[in-house]
């Protein structure tokens, strides 16, 4: 086998993660897929988890820091009457408890979702990759450590119930959330029980949207492998930026990563599946956009159609200044 090194290579690709393996083992897999070392991804999985996982591969992988504080909606059901150390169904049952009967009536279970909407503060899980004192949570808690996890601030922006299914041994909420960043659907899920006056685990857990990407813009492993290049996802719509179109005289500047004046700079403004169209908008689904430059606003610059670099506006000195340079430019997909 060839050893992997640096292939000059510069994509995002979006994984449908399949259940039982890492987000590691997917970045395992593009690195043997691609020949390239350097691949990382956005934000991690579960193991049993699946679905959405961007991929960065090459110098794209300086993506990271712009692309990871999305957010993510989730799809998964609440197990109630059993509470488990990892808070899913991989870990040990701890202790169980009586599910009461409200919790069978679909009305009061859309009640309490809608309940959970708004800012709140959260406790991780202990099997979590938060670090404390320089470790990760879950390396503590495999050693049997107590953790006490300082709570996070998270939005839960929409939660509605889907469904809810009764079997021999559990009761289960199907359920689809839309969260911020740092959110532990998790920790969701023992929450509502312990409201419920019972205990609860997450069963199923499926990643269905992180930021712009979709699921339905995902592909498997395998479809990956038989086809490497037939699956890149265009960067500047992952995020959502105004782009700048840079030619000429300001295409040299971005390429040396040089400021470059406001003055002579337009930017455009990228539309989504929801937006309506004028006659005129661009076939590429990028208009004209005429509002004024923010101060410390990122701009997504293009130069010969990859992504080039990412740009800050100074207001103060009227400069484009770069946050991002890419000695390679990242390749454009087709549209999300």
């Amino acid at each position: 086998m060839a050893k992997r090194a640096t292939t000059g290579y510069s994509f995002v690709v979006g994984i449908d993660k399949p259940a039982g393996m890492t987000s590691h083992d997917v970045v395992s897999a593009c690195r043997r897929i691609y020949r390239e070392r350097r691949i990382g991804h956005t934000g991690t999985l579960d193991p049993d988890a699946t679905g959405v996982l961007l991929v960065c591969v090459g110098p794209a992988a300086r993506l990271d820091r712009f692309l990871t504080g999305h957010d993510k909606v989730y799809e998964f059901g609440i197990v109630f009457g059993a509470a488990t150390d990892t808070d899913d169904a991989s870990g040990t049952v701890l202790h169980t408890a009586e599910v009461p009967l409200s919790a069978r009536n679909e009305r009061f279970a859309r009640e309490t979702l809608e309940a959970m909407r708004g800012s709140q503060l959260q406790v991780p899980p202990a099997y979590s990759a938060i670090k404390v004192n320089g470790r990760k949570a879950y390396e503590d808690a495999r050693a049997g450590k107590v953790i006490d996890l300082a709570p996070r601030q998270i939005v839960v922006h929409d939660a509605e119930l889907l469904g809810i299914e009764e079997g021999a041994e559990a009761l289960t909420w199907k359920v689809r959330a839309h969260v911020s960043a740092g959110t532990y659907v998790r920790s969701l899920a023992r929450d509502i029980g312990m409201k419920l006056g019972t205990c609860a685990h997450v069963g199923e857990l499926r990643r269905v949207r992180a930021g712009m990407l979709d699921v339905r813009d995902c592909v498997s492993l395998e479809a990956l492998e038989s086809r490497p290049f037939a699956y890149l996802i265009d960067p500047v719509r992952l995020l959502g930026m105004r782009v700048v179109f840079a030619t000429g005289k300001t295409a040299a500047l971005v390429q040396a990563g040089n400021a470059v004046p406001a003055s002579g700079v337009s930017a455009m403004k990228l539309h989504h599946a929801h937006d309506v169209f004028d006659a005129d908008d661009c076939a590429s689904g990028f208009s004209p956009s005429c509002e004024p430059f923010q101060d410390g606003e990122e701009f997504a610059f293009v130069v010969e159609n990859e992504l080039k670099a990412v740009y800050a506006y100074h207001e103060a000195e009227g400069l484009f200044k770069s946050s991002c340079v890419f000695a390679t430019g990242v390749r454009r997909g087709p549209g999300l």
